[in-house]
């Protein structure tokens, strides 16, 4: 698991790989992702949108650019946790993921960027 601590906002990451959902010989390896989203400042925030980096092991790479986190913009009141899941397909084995949420307070509309800690995604049979 990978923590980040950016503007009083804890973002963990457990990233996993899916076997059943994924076809090596194909080139296709499906990682999904559990994040946990603490607020550990003293005013209220709202996710408003998501800005990934997406790269495998031969060079390709994506970007993912949204509004909020799996169709919702969640607030999250001081020391409040939100939690999610998602999934990133590869066509490579081993990858990486890293990005930023756009956080606004909404005691002042004030906006800032919460950044989202790197995290491998290895499939287990790269290992052998």
């Amino acid at each position: 698991m990978e923590t980040l601590i950016t503007n009083g906002i804890r973002i963990s990451v457990d990233p996993q790989f899916e076997p059943q959902h994924s076809n090596p010989l194909h080139a296709k390896f499906l990682f999904s992702y559990h994040i946990t989203i603490e607020n550990l400042s003293e005013y209220p925030v709202q996710l408003m949108a998501r800005h990934w980096h997406i790269f495998d092991s031969i060079g390709i790479k994506r970007e993912v650019i949204g509004d909020g986190v799996i169709g919702q913009q969640p607030i999250l009141e001081p020391r409040q946790v939100h939690e999610y899941s998602s999934w990133c397909p590869l066509t490579t084995g081993i990858g990486k993921m890293y990005g930023h949420y756009k956080m606004q307070r909404l005691d002042n509309d004030y906006t800032f960027e919460v950044e989202i800690p790197s995290f491998d995604l290895i499939a287990p049979i790269q290992l052998n």
